[in-house]
């Protein structure tokens, strides 16, 4: 058995995905990819390489400084990945976020139809 995490670990533990099982499917689903080729679950990483991740309506791109297979506290996370994500996709997200946060006060909960056109939107159906 071989001494390097799996990328589904991997991006559990530099809090990517709350959990093991979220960064699995998304690396079923082809939501991660590593030189713009869908990756498995089981894929090796190694120092260096370069990974994005489709998460809701952004596009992050991360790459490795350092290995681990525990997850570590969020302080932590700066020391094993270098957020390589461009300034413009965190901006759509707050756009997407208000967007999908626009309600006359006092309107209520979404109805179901609005709460699924907001999944939609986020990329979460």
């Amino acid at each position: 058995m071989s001494n390097t995490p799996r990328i589904d670990k991997y991006l559990w533990a530099v809090r990517l995905f709350k959990t093991r099982s979220q960064a699995t499917e998304a690396c079923r689903a082809g939501k991660v990819k590593v030189d713009d080729q869908a990756v498995k679950p089981s894929r090796e990483i190694h120092i260096g390489m370069v990974i994005t991740v489709q998460g809701g309506p952004i596009l992050r791109t991360i790459k490795i400084k350092e290995l681990l297979e525990k997850r570590v506290g969020a302080k932590l996370v700066n020391q094993y990945m270098e957020d390589l994500t461009p300034a413009e996709e965190y901006q759509k997200l707050e756009i997407a976020k208000s967007q999908a946060g626009m309600r006359p006060h006092g309107k209520g909960r979404p109805t179901k139809k609005e709460r699924r056109d907001i999944d939609r939107w986020f990329g979460w159906d």
